[in-house]
């Protein structure tokens, strides 16, 4: 099995993390530090350790979703020594890792796992998964503007947005609620796309990962996904 994989399957990151934290030299096996991508292991006789931690593959995978909170990261860890996203599952036993991320100020639907195929899947950009979300513009914004964001807009980095839709919920002349669908996952990307029509978001909330909705889950609670709902997202494994 690749290393990578193997991290993976440990709950340790997604593969494309793991192969980060092997390039970095944070991965020993049998004790000497791998750097090589696709280095095979073999689980049943290889000691694999990260951060000087023997690694073992989760047997009991947990699926749930938060409902996070602004005024936090979406990490396990932050060197800021900001509030993270663990603080709301403490008791769960098992090492979880969010699937993707939501920025500090923004809130919503946050799935967290140990399954890393899974969380790899999620993340890959070939399988296109939705994220809804609802935005909160502090101005009107016109169903042109929105057609505008629809085709696709040039962020401050110049890389341009695939297709997506934008719903307009309620306008008035100081505030606009937009339902916002899109299926990247760049950095703060619904906020920067309407900074590229010059608006600036004032709250954002993710109330749905594909067919995953958040509903009425209180803010900074969690619970269990359902064995259908896990069923829908191993689809995208396959």
């Amino acid at each position: 099995m690749r290393l990578q994989k193997f991290l993976a399957n440990a709950g340790i990151a997604s593969r494309r993390k793991a192969e980060e934290l092997i390039a970095a030299g944070r991965v020993e096996v049998n004790g000497q530090t791998v750097r090589e991508m696709g280095f095979l292991v073999d689980p049943e006789k290889d000691e694999v350790k990260y951060m000087n931690r023997v690694v073992r593959p989760e047997k009991n995978k947990i699926y749930l979703m938060l409902n996070k909170p602004a005024g936090c990261v979406s990490t396990c860890h932050d060197e800021n020594g900001r509030k993270t996203v663990m603080q709301y599952v403490k008791d769960v036993k098992e090492r979880l890792y969010p699937v993707g991320r939501l920025d500090f100020t923004t809130e919503g639907l946050l799935l967290m796992t140990n399954d890393g195929s899974l969380t790899n899947a999620l993340t890959h950009p070939k399988h296109n998964v939705q994220k809804k979300y609802l935005a909160v513009i502090d101005a009107e914004i016109t169903e042109e503007e929105l057609e505008k964001l629809s085709k696709g807009v040039v962020l401050d980095d110049g890389y341009k947005t695939a297709p997506c839709v934008m719903k307009l919920l309620s306008s008035s002349g100081s505030r606009s609620e937009v339902l916002c669908v899109i299926t990247e996952g760049k950095n703060r990307q619904v906020r920067r796309m309407f900074a590229a029509i010059e608006k600036n978001v004032c709250y954002l909330k993710r109330v749905a990962v594909g067919d995953i909705k958040l509903g009425n889950l209180k803010k900074g609670s969690y619970r269990m996904l359902t064995k259908e709902e896990v069923a829908y997202l191993k689809k995208f494994v396959l």
